[in-house]
């Protein structure tokens, strides 16, 4: 529910969606099992299915995933260590106040506390509804959406603290276009069947949302057409996901006064003061003719219609911390419509996942010392050594680049920041009231906490020792503006990476994911920054206009590909993501091949190193997906689907 910030909407993952706990009847490790692979189909056809078919024959989504894949393995065993911690955490009633053990033990006693929760209702949100209720005038309205900025949702847009692009040593405000309930502008704006009947559902969802807080039908299904009317004002102002990838078109900085008259019906001394940032400074807007628009929505949207646009702000950001009816509510849209998810999550894993995304670095203190070994942050230490090494040579030997954009390439290769997992300087959360009493109050306070705590970065330096993600994240990215690549210690496990394991695992699996994230550096966005995080360009027209090319090949390659139906991957929206698969796969083999187990050769279950190391690579992205989830993420994700994240730079 904290507002975005623009150094995180940069960060560049390996996986952007990461499904939830599931179990797999395969266990982890370093094995080839050949009971996963379909040998019916050749290697040279289609590898995907050649490596993982045998395991999607036998394999079924369970009823409660939208996916599911080799990285549940994964996700299998980090469940089930948190979930320790989180018990072993609210057994100590009387830990200090603001400790780790107080702050996760007691979140985690709020969030399992199910019949305080349905007894409460929606009583939680009570007040802040009744205070919507009560607006009057427009300064009534400003004070209502500062209390939605700092509690519950990015309302209208998201107003937030992020590195300057052109000068990443110092914070600036930054203004995002936001405000959406459904996942994308386009949801709203395409008139196929799928998205058609996907309003639909949304517009009814948002209905029977108003009557679960006592409004009868008639007025609910107003209320509702009245969210769908700002939404969509909204979504056709807003960027498409492809323009926003384009950082050169998110770069608009301006002074306040130039803010103003490009949004004159907005009354930003009020709001900015009232949020606690009087003199913001220099702003970012991300997406100008966003907030023209907004402008206007302010100016002519009658009082009454932006009080329920408030109002569903907070029931929709606040539903699954609330009875029953409510979150039911919430997962029918969210997960079964969206999604394809057939049942809800146990209670104990959605608390976990509210836990880890509001004070995640105070559970990772406990994680990183019981399950990531000193030797597992050596070994992966070792591997980032040897493929920015090998990055580098391959940079060399480029021959469409010229001398003086390679030498600038290797600076940028050279200063990049290696984050392994976990932070040196931990998260202060100093100040933050965690207590028993109410779930939904625990989630509001860490968001206006880590709001505020966000929004007093303005006008200061960055701090780059800062990581945007927790040490039981399961996953991995690339920072721009920090020319950063960050491992956080869960991703360092089986099956992405295991100690004891041979080295064609390794390099296939974590291997191929450290190299996705350096080339991230020198994708299509990434290039465009240089070896300090400043978007500055250090290409000579023609080395920019070979890049251009090959990544042109790249994006018509992806857009020829059918996943679900006959609808395309969309090549524009995944080509960075496609340039860091294919980059990693390729650095990482061929830094593989300088090992002396390639080098020796010897075959292991009846495969050689090399066989073994690409089985490891398709073996790493094997997963079922759901096909309404599938058609959600062909829209939103900036990766590609899994097969074609493997066939694609085989």
């Amino acid at each position: 529910m904290i507002a975005k910030t623009s150094a995180a909407a940069l960060i560049i993952l390996i996986f952007l969606f990461i499904p939830a706990q599931a179990q797999d009847n395969n266990s982890g490790g370093n094995e080839i099992n050949r009971s996963n692979l379909d040998t019916t189909v050749s290697p040279g056809v289609d590898f995907y299915d050649y490596a993982n078919g045998g395991w999607l024959k036998s394999n079924t989504i369970p009823a409660e995933y939208p996916a599911w894949g080799s990285v549940y393995q994964l996700l299998e065993r980090n469940y089930d260590q948190l979930k320790g911690i989180l018990t072993d955490a609210e057994k100590a009633e009387n830990a200090p106040e603001g400790s780790v053990d107080q702050m996760v033990g007691d979140f985690y006693y709020s969030g399992m506390d199910t019949l305080k929760i349905e007894k409460d209702g929606y009583e939680p949100i009570k007040a802040e509804l009744d205070k919507i209720d009560a607006i009057k005038n427009s300064g009534d309205l400003y004070n209502s959406l500062v209390d939605l900025h700092l509690g519950y949702s990015n309302a209208l847009f998201s107003f937030s603290a992020g590195p300057d692009s052109k000068n990443s040593t110092m914070n600036i405000a930054q203004l995002d276009q936001s405000g959406l309930g459904l996942p994308d502008r386009d949801y709203y704006l395409k008139e196929d069947k799928r998205s058609k009947q996907i309003r639909d559902e949304y517009v009814k969802h948002v209905a029977k949302m108003f009557e679960l807080i006592g409004n009868d039908s008639v007025s609910a299904s107003e209320d509702a057409a009245t969210v769908m009317k700002i939404e969509t004002e909204l979504a056709k102002a807003s960027m498409s996901k492809v323009e926003q990838r384009d950082p050169q078109k998110t770069y608009n900085k301006m002074p306040l006064d130039s803010l103003k008259k490009l949004s004159p019906d907005f009354n930003w001394n009020y709001y900015f003061t009232t949020i606690g940032t009087p003199d913001p400074g220099n702003i970012n807007v991300s997406e100008p003719d966003f907030f023209k628009a907004v402008s206007s929505i302010v100016k002519d949207t009658p009082l009454k219609d932006m009080k329920i646009y408030f109002k569903w702000n907070v029931i929709r950001n606040s539903a699954n911390y609330l009875s029953d009816p409510f979150v039911s509510e919430h997962f029918n849209f969210y997960g079964t419509i969206l999604q394809g998810r057939k049942v809800m999550q146990t209670r104990w894993k959605t608390v976990l996942g509210t836990i880890n995304r509001n004070i995640g670095m105070q559970v990772g203190k406990i994680y990183v010392k019981k399950y990531f070994p000193p030797e597992a942050k050596a070994r992966a230490k070792k591997l980032v050594e040897n493929l920015i090494d090998i990055l580098g040579k391959r940079i060399k030997k480029l021959e469409w680049m010229s001398d003086s954009t390679k030498e600038k390439a290797l600076v940028k290769l050279k200063a990049i920041t290696v984050k392994i997992g976990y932070p040196d300087k931990w998260k202060d959360y100093t100040g933050l009231k965690i207590g028993r009493d109410s779930y939904l109050k625990n989630v509001v306070e860490c968001s206006i906490f880590s709001t505020k705590k966000n929004l007093d970065k303005i006008g200061k330096p960055v701090d780059k020792t800062e990581w945007y993600m927790s040490p039981q994240t399961i996953n991995a990215y690339y920072n721009p503006l920090n020319n950063e690549i960050v491992f956080p210690a869960a991703i360092l496990q089986p099956p992405f990476f295991d100690q004891n394991a041979d080295d064609a695992v390794n390099y296939g699996a974590i291997g191929s994911i450290i190299g996705h994230e350096m080339t991230h550096g020198f994708d299509d966005q990434g290039r465009q920054y240089d070896e300090n995080g400043n978007l500055a360009d250090w290409w000579t027209k023609k080395d920019g206009e070979n890049f251009d090319k090959r990544a042109e090949v790249i994006i018509k390659q992806f857009d020829d590909y059918t996943p679900v139906d006959t609808l395309h991957i969309n090549g524009k929206l995944t080509v960075g993501e496609n340039i860091a698969d294919l980059g990693g796969i390729s650095i990482s083999f061929e830094a593989f091949r300088g090992t002396e187990e390639y080098k020796e050769g010897k075959k292991i279950d009846g495969f050689s190193p090399a066989q073994r190391f690409f089985l490891s690579f398709a073996n790493a992205f094997r997963q079922k997906t759901r096909e309404q989830y599938a058609r959600m993420l062909l829209q939103v994700d900036p990766h590609s689907p899994n097969k074609f994240r493997v066939n694609g730079p085989m």
